[in-house]
């Protein structure tokens, strides 16, 4: 009897914190509360739409995953890194291609890839 009102007494006073805790998160985060095996856990997760974020929805399936398919400006950029190309910046963007402008060897340089997988190279200017 003594066990169950000491869970009883910390689970209302996890309760109890976690009201006082709802009010003052951020706009961009949420708290949940986990009743475990080991006792209760308080949690601040970032609120996500699914509509447009990826949620951290863990798939191993690689269709299931929107963004693995193209070139994005991110990737772009990464492969002009790898190139040697310093200070690279996305000069434009369009639907079959995207172009970045940096620096290599003290030379300008402007490098355009194709959204296709694997950001292939289109032209080296």
């Amino acid at each position: 009897m003594g066990k169950v009102s000491i869970n009883s007494l910390l689970l209302a006073l996890v309760g109890l914190g976690a009201v006082a805790l709802v009010a003052f998160p951020s706009q961009a985060e949420s708290l949940q509360l986990e009743l475990r095996k080991h006792g209760p856990r308080l949690k601040l997760l970032p609120d996500c739409d699914p509509n447009y974020d990826d949620c951290d929805v863990r798939s191993d399936d690689w269709r299931d995953r929107r963004h693995s398919r193209g070139c994005t400006e991110d990737r772009a950029l990464d492969k002009a890194d790898r190139m040697g190309i310093r200070r690279a910046r996305i000069e434009s963007i369009g639907r079959r291609e995207i172009t970045v402008r940096g620096r290599q060897y003290g030379d300008r340089v402007r490098v355009t890839f194709g959204t296709e997988r694997g950001c292939p190279i289109l032209d080296r200017e």
